[in-house]
């Protein structure tokens, strides 16, 4: 995999149930994240990257598994100027598997959430869910 050098700050949210360990909650982040700076604040742990490299396990897993058209629907629906989300199952992070999320409720202990901010996010997003049928129109 080739990380294109593109000015991306990446963000991770994961709140902490009572019932749950922070470093357990943090591990979930990093089994899906790599390289990421932690903070636990008030009840939620964030990880902070400004590398692409740190989605690289996302980006091998979208490839992987062939689903790149649902992750791009999610990001296309939530992008808003220079940012979009989205949310992956905090249990199923855990366990170092990468399942996507399309509403917060699917993930009973709450989603991390995954936000991706860059002045050129549509080349982040081409980079992370290429649309393959522009491509082949080509």
């Amino acid at each position: 995999m080739k990380t294109p050098q593109i000015t991306c700050k990446i963000e991770a949210y994961a709140a902490v149930n009572p019932s749950e360990d922070p470093e357990k909650v943090q591990q979930a982040i990093s089994n899906v994240l790599q390289d990421m700076n932690f903070k636990y604040e008030s009840g939620s742990i964030k990880g902070i990257s400004n590398d692409l490299q740190s989605l690289s396990k996302i980006y091998d897993t979208i490839k992987s598994r062939k689903s790149t058209k649902t992750y791009r629907r999610q990001m296309r629906y939530n992008l808003q100027e220079d940012t979009t989300w989205f949310y992956l199952n905090k249990q199923a992070a855990f366990v170092n598997v990468i399942a996507l999320c399309e509403e917060a409720e699917e993930s009973p202990l709450g989603p991390i959430k995954i936000l991706l901010h860059s002045k050129n996010i549509d080349k982040v997003m081409e980079w992370l869910v290429p649309d393959l049928t522009e491509q082949s129109n080509d």
